[in-house]
């Protein structure tokens, strides 16, 4: 089955760390892009950076910039996305999306509380 889903998420405390991890299944990641996106609480969805073919890095949110880093494991098929520095405002149900494949996995929860 083509599918990505989405693991890491938690409680944490403002100023910890979270490593979300993208695996993807029945085709190689390695061959796409990747974006992650969360949703805020009444809100729409917010790209929060994205990662094309390689190592490339094209782009960040500027809410996230400087704290978070997206990055590959290609023999593990999946896609990282480092989350450091965290504040109240990072909380959200984060998303990866593999636009060429059309697929979206079924997020994971990140919360940040004291």
């Amino acid at each position: 089955q083509v599918k990505v889903v989405e693991s890491g998420g938690g409680l944490v405390e403002p100023g910890g760390s979270l490593r979300l991890s993208c695996v993807a299944s029945g085709f190689t990641l390695t061959h796409y892009g990747v974006n992650w996106y969360r949703r805020g609480t009444g809100e729409g969805r917010e790209l929060v950076g994205f990662i094309i073919i390689g190592e490339d890095t094209l782009f960040y949110a500027d809410s996230v910039k400087g704290r978070f880093h997206i990055s590959r494991d290609n023999a593990k098929n999946t896609v990282f996305l480092q989350m450091n520095d965290l504040k109240p405002e990072d909380t959200a149900p984060y998303f990866c999306n593999v636009p060429l494949r059309d697929l979206w996995g079924q997020g994971t929860q990140v919360t940040v509380s004291s």
